[in-house]
């Protein structure tokens, strides 16, 4: 390389470590065997050193394995993920390993081409009808990745001229790249009728005064369903009365509600706090209903469905511009076929069994009752507000062997760090209490109800913290 971008790269990776944004990957090892847990690993001693020194490793925990799997010489500690978008345990489930472990007998890994070419096989095919019918859809597409179908998603609806986009502030990364990239395309074909609106947080006055002031001839407005480092759902009933008044196209990304919020058989969730798991569920089952209504539903196979790829819900037209558009689609490999029996086999396995939604919606509930900060969903922040604060919060966990992220700038606003608890089914009871034990004992808990009474009563912030401390 030359001396010009040796002294971009450094620059750039000093910049990042002057303001504390420098980041690396720590590998972890999953628990084996038949009593392998999602939200178990193990870390190596150097490993979780470097962690809690905040150092950036070059290569911690090296070298050969053990025939346990294990790298030689080393100590290694448990650790439980608060972490994981496993939000109903599945990655490890019995029934998925067995299809897995079915598929790739059979057939490998399935045909490497795109799925234009010779990469789409019967499996994808019924898993697309099997999503289609879970969401309600006519038809479905897969993706190889969630972020794909959103960008993809993106540029066909932002096609041709004349058409106004708007988007929740908080949308997710995937949702914002997508849409520029889209907008930026019509920017430099030297095109103006497209443009992109970003509406305040579900602030449907604010999207109503949007939509009001549009001529344009198409309007689509894309959110979340489940917001992903918020935890609190999108005003869907709004949304659709507003379609209903507006005429415009109604995206959602339902990538942390998919299985969550789907409507399933339900088992008997009775008094006390069994009765506050069953109202959660009964409230993320309506959300998921309404899903069923937008015209086109977008989401992952990465979280609640244990296996990886992306996939898109719409209409039999939509699919096939999708497939004839998308690029994302067109000029990527289709996803294996193990990855495509696993998604399928996650969600038979909850149609069939009821107890495996219920048991996420206990622990939020016991989450709730430990801590006394609400919790609508199995994404639970703890804004503490200074990044240092938020840091300093997930560094005193992981010591006590539990790994809560900190969340902090660019991610979230500044001024609004925090901690980003993710809550399993495969969580035990015993592990929920811990992890409330702890951060009683870390003073988390304090500092979080402190940093909400302190914020002006003028902050939009405000309303929201005020409805996550019961």
């Amino acid at each position: 390389a030359s001396k010009a971008w040796k002294l971009w790269l450094r620059g750039s990776l000093d910049l990042l470590q002057q303001r504390d944004l420098l980041r690396s990957l720590r590998p972890l090892v999953p628990t084996a065997g038949p009593g392998a847990s999602p939200v178990k690993v193990l870390i190596s001693a150097s490993t979780r050193s470097a962690w809690l020194d905040t150092v950036t490793p070059s290569s911690v925990s090296g070298g050969l394995l053990a025939c346990d799997g294990l790298p030689r010489g080393e100590r290694f500690h448990e650790l439980t993920l608060f972490s994981t978008n496993d939000y109903l345990g599945l990655s490890t489930h019995a029934s998925v390993k067995s299809a897995v472990l079915s598929a790739v007998t059979e057939h490998g890994m399935g045909p490497r081409a795109s799925s234009l070419v010779a990469g789409h096989t019967q499996a994808q095919r019924d898993l697309e009808l099997q999503l289609a019918l879970l969401k309600g859809h006519e038809d479905a597409v897969l993706f190889p990745c969630g972020f794909s179908a959103n960008v993809a998603v993106a540029a066909v609806l932002a096609a041709d001229d004349d058409v106004h986009i708007f988007s929740d502030e908080l949308n997710h990364a995937s949702i914002i790249d997508g849409l520029r990239l889209a907008t930026r395309a019509k920017k430099d074909a030297r095109s103006t009728a497209t443009r992109m609106f970003v509406y305040r947080h579900s602030d449907m006055a604010h999207l109503q005064q949007l939509l009001a002031a549009s001529s344009a001839a198409r309007k689509l407005v894309i959110t979340d369903s489940l917001f992903s480092m918020d935890g609190d759902f999108a005003p869907l009933k709004q949304l659709l009365a507003l379609r209903e008044q507006h005429g415009f196209l109604l995206a959602i990304d339902d990538a942390h509600a998919t299985l969550v919020c789907d409507r399933h058989p339900r088992s008997a969730l009775l008094g006390g706090a069994q009765h506050r798991a069953a109202a959660a569920a009964d409230a993320a089952a309506e959300v998921g209903e309404l899903c069923k209504k937008a015209d086109v539903v977008v989401g992952t196979m990465s979280k609640a469905l244990a296996s990886h790829g992306g996939f898109v819900c719409c209409s039999s037209e939509m699919r096939s511009a999708l497939v004839n558009l998308g690029r994302p689609l067109i000029y990527s490999t289709a996803l294996p076929v193990p990855t495509v029996a696993a998604a399928s086999s996650a969600i038979q396995l909850c149609l069939e069994d009821a107890s495996i939604r219920d048991s996420l919606w206990q622990r939020v509930a016991q989450f709730e009752e430990s801590t006394g900060i609400a919790a609508q969903s199995a994404i639970v922040p703890i804004v503490l507000g200074a990044e240092a604060a938020a840091l300093d919060a997930s560094r005193q966990l992981l010591v006590r062997g539990m790994h809560v992220p900190a969340i902090r700038p660019p991610t979230v606003q500044a001024g609004t760090s925090r901690l980003r608890v993710a809550l399993s089914a495969a969580h035990t009871e015993q592990d929920v209490e811990e992890l409330a034990r702890a951060l009683h004992d870390t003073g988390v808990l304090a500092l979080a109800k402190s940093f909400a009474s302190a914020l002006p009563a003028t902050s939009t912030l405000t309303a929201q913290l005020a409805q996550n401390h019961l």
